[in-house]
């Protein structure tokens, strides 16, 4: 992985004097060109995928309510037709540990994958600057004028950008925060102007990051705010495919005809031309190898292909391969045949048993939960015919969108049993604390503390069922 070194400058930042030399190189601006072929279209294919689901999702309606909705103010977190509360934080654990686990997978297989073609800074860099090609022109004419003295015609095409952009951003704001609150809700809320503190803040805050992350920042979030850059070499090896240039096939580079024979030059198959560069959204020069500002977002093999294909050579100057295949000269299937190598197969393996896992317990989870609290402002006392009572509260958790009828029993000492209201009444998706009175004969039970059980039954639905332990106290 190598990095371009600092390069010198005649004045420091602070306005030094000349010869002197800043600590950080001047930032230059990047003016990508765009680039048509197999991965860019692949690349906007995904662009498209993720952000119909991002933005169509929260208009999605379920059981009257939005389908995915994660409701904070009521701690509840709907996803289609499972509602989800803060005791079921595991399966965010679970998935948490999918994603990182998918990560370390692609990574191993085909390098920045994610970062090439799914990441939201790839993404809404992708769509901002497919706005400015279109209301600024392509490279060329965005360069010239940037560089142009300013006149009514840039003044104008730098507003209709920016207000393009800033109504992008505001939207994906809008859609975020659509996912905490309903957002047909939250659209007539902005419209009378009565949105919440809180919702006010989302809005702007994340319209503003997509707006300075998409519209300026743009590789500098990727090469220096990004910490993947920095940790991917841990998950390469030498069968990794990541984007390479066949040095051997393209060195010594220059121009020439199309007519020529580079063989009769002492050429290579490169031309330099320096489209690899100028369609990199990074800037980087792939031809110096591999380095951590590559995203691997195969702007660079496209635009190389559509050379090769105008020169008459074969295509593959620039492609996925391996540092093990391109020194070893290997085929596409020994290429693929130390893909899936070892240490891919277990992160596959891994990763199938923990989805599998996690996704069989959601299907199969009990629509029911139940806490049980003692009451420890008494701990046993004798009521009539010399009864023992002990009181419990016990919390009922309805996840299903239909209320429940719940009946209470308990067993564990000889003649136990509930002295209250057996049967508990919770509503769709609710949640309920109801005191229950356990009681015992005299002489039942040792002295001191007894494992009881308590059984919640659906009346409804007998599989729908819960055990609970607890302890039944008997005064010595």
């Amino acid at each position: 992985m190598t990095s371009p070194p600092l390069k010198p400058a005649t004045a420091t930042a602070t306005g030094g004097k000349s010869g002197e030399v800043d600590l950080y190189e001047v930032r230059q601006k990047i003016y990508p060109r765009a680039v048509t072929g197999w991965f860019a279209g692949w690349r906007w294919l995904l662009v498209w995928l993720t952000q119909i689901a991002f933005y169509g999702v929260p208009w999605l309606t379920w059981n009257d309510r939005a389908a995915v909705l994660f409701d904070l103010e009521a701690r509840r977190f709907y996803l289609f037709g499972t509602v989800l509360y803060p005791q079921d934080f595991i399966y965010l654990t679970g998935l948490l540990v999918i994603s990182a686990l998918a990560l370390f997978l692609f990574t191993a297989v085909a390098g920045r994958l994610w970062c090439g073609f799914a990441c939201p800074q790839t993404v809404y860099t992708e769509i901002f600057m497919w706005i400015e090609r279109k209301v600024e022109g392509d490279r060329q004419k965005r360069m010239k004028l940037d560089k142009g003295p300013a006149s009514a015609r840039k003044l104008g095409l730098k507003v209709l950008k920016h207000a393009l952009w800033i109504a992008v951003a505001l939207w994906t704001g809008i859609t975020f925060v659509g996912y905490f609150t309903p957002i047909r809700e939250l659209l007539s809320h902005i419209a009378s102007l009565g949105t919440g503190p809180w919702e006010t803040f989302w809005v702007i805050f994340y319209g503003f990051a997509t707006y300075g992350n998409a519209g300026f920042l743009r590789e500098q979030v990727c090469k220096y705010m990004c910490p993947y850059a920095r940790f991917q070499s841990a998950m390469f090896d030498k069968d990794t495919m990541i984007v390479t240039y066949d040095r051997d096939r393209g060195e010594p580079r220059g121009s020439r005809s199309r007519k020529a024979d580079p063989a009769a030059l002492g050429l290579g198959s490169c031309i330099d031309c320096g489209l690899c560069v100028e369609v990199c959204p990074t800037g980087i020069d792939i031809r110096k190898g591999l380095q951590y500002e590559c995203i691997g977002c195969t702007a660079c093999i496209d635009a190389c292909d559509q050379v090769m294909d105008k020169m008459g050579y074969p295509r593959g100057l620039i492609r996925y391969d391996t540092e093990n295949g391109l020194a070893n000269g290997w085929n596409r299937s020994q290429l693929w045949r130390r893909v899936f190598r070892p240490r891919v197969l277990v992160y596959t393996g891994v990763l199938a048993a923990i989805t599998i896992a996690l996704f069989t317990h959601m299907a199969l989870r009990v629509p029911l939960k139940v806490d049980i609290i003692r009451d420890r402002g008494t701990l046993g006392r004798e009521v009539e015919d010399g009864l023992i009572e002990n009181v419990y509260r016990l919390q009922f958790i309805n996840s299903a969108e239909s209320a429940r009828r719940f009946r209470i029993s308990v067993d564990g000492i000889d003649t136990i049993f509930v002295a209250s209201d057996p049967e508990v009444a919770v509503d769709a998706a609710g949640n309920r604390m109801v005191p229950v009175r356990v009681r015992v004969q005299p002489g039942k039970g040792a002295p001191g503390s007894n494992t009881i059980r308590f059984s919640i039954v659906d009346t409804a639905d007998p599989s729908v069922t819960v055990d609970e332990k607890s302890t039944f106290y008997v005064p010595r």
